[in-house]
């Protein structure tokens, strides 16, 4: 998803969260997939909510549950996510970003993205950037 969206992090009770925001701000749930449908099985609660993200209005909120070694607390429980689909311009921002903050997780390639990184910048924001597997690679990905 291309843009800055918040992210929002819990520690296993993403999915009870998402069903309150989206009935207390008529929201629709676009996209929920659990630790169990990915590779990641096995490193938190197979139910667990892995990403989500809930529409409300014109724009869109995404969530998870954090796996055990990331617990989150007020303060660092919300994100900022950079979505691109430019791998370039991704390890761009990702370095400035990160100039004089810390990285918490390098930006490299994954399963679900070109290349993903968090980090907490100098002023103590939490950002997360994602690129996109370009489309011409997811078209002969699933070819």
């Amino acid at each position: 998803m291309l843009g800055v969206k918040p992210y929002l992090s819990f520690n296993g009770n993403c999915e009870e969260a998402i069903n309150f925001y989206k009935e207390a701000l008529d929201g629709e749930i676009l996209f929920m997939q659990r630790y169990g449908e990915s590779p990641m099985a096995g490193m938190t609660g197979d139910d667990k909510v892995m990403h989500c993200t809930l529409k409300i209005g014109d724009t869109h909120i995404m969530a998870s549950d954090n796996p055990p070694n990331m617990a989150s607390t007020p303060g660092n429980n919300i994100s900022l996510a950079i979505g691109l689909n430019d791998k370039d311009i991704a390890r761009k921002f990702f370095d400035n970003l990160a100039k004089d903050g810390n990285v918490t997780m390098p930006l490299d390639k994954t399963f679900w993205a070109e290349a993903f990184g968090m980090l907490t910048d100098k002023f103590g924001i939490n950002w997360m950037i994602n690129c996109d597997v370009p489309e011409s690679d997811h078209a002969k990905a699933t070819a």
